[in-house]
């Protein structure tokens, strides 16, 4: 039978409403089989975090190279450091047949759309907007002037929510976990995915 491509699924939402945390609690489901693509990135490591686990972590110069060299699905700047997903493992991985899953910025979230329309798009959004700057101030990374910029820019891409298929609030991250994985079993039933392999397999036109 035919090879049924992979699901791109992309993860978005404005900064500090948890992507990182749900994208790490939906791949500790043991009944998930995704395939994560590591996205690159200028900004300084934070506490915890690992290098080619959290992000490829580049400096500007080297981040500028592969922009030149057209390395990247999709790159931004957000605040001063650049984000991208590296393009040769996400083509490879769905040619493969495995689901990928990408956790992006809004804006390479656009880029993204673009190269792959049918790609399964989902915008987390905070429960509100104090709950969404009391998650950035509790980071206790960013000073009162950037956590103004990040507010900002969180209610500009609000507004871009209907570049998205699905809308997800982030109220507790399991429940958000539960919405995305019904989310992807539904997609992969959609008539459009499935309708060209099963007709071969019927030997219909």
């Amino acid at each position: 039978m035919e090879q049924e491509k992979g699901l791109l699924i992309v993860l978005s939402g404005p900064s500090g409403v948890g992507k990182g945390t749900v994208r790490k609690a939906v791949f500790s489901e043991t009944d998930v089989n995704f395939e994560y693509s590591i996205s690159a990135t200028s900004r300084p490591m934070r506490p915890g975090e690992v290098d080619g686990i959290d992000y490829f972590f580049k400096t500007r110069q080297q981040f500028e190279k592969m922009i030149k060299n057209e390395e990247l699905l999709e790159y931004t700047e957000y605040v001063g450091n650049y984000y991208g997903t590296p393009v040769n493992y996400v083509q490879d991985t769905l040619e493969k047949g495995k689901d990928v899953f990408l956790e992006i910025e809004v804006e390479g979230a656009k880029q993204v759309r673009k190269k792959f329309p049918d790609g399964l798009f989902i915008f987390l959004i905070p429960p509100s907007l104090s709950e969404l700057e009391k998650r950035i101030k509790t980071r206790g990374t960013e000073t009162d002037d950037l956590i103004k910029n990040r507010m900002s820019i969180a209610r500009e891409e609000l507004k871009m929510m209907n570049l998205y298929d699905y809308v997800i609030e982030n109220d507790r991250v399991e429940n958000a976990v539960e919405k995305i994985k019904s989310i992807v079993i539904a997609e992969h039933c959609r008539r459009s995915r499935v309708e060209k392999r099963i007709k071969k397999l019927l030997g219909v036109d």
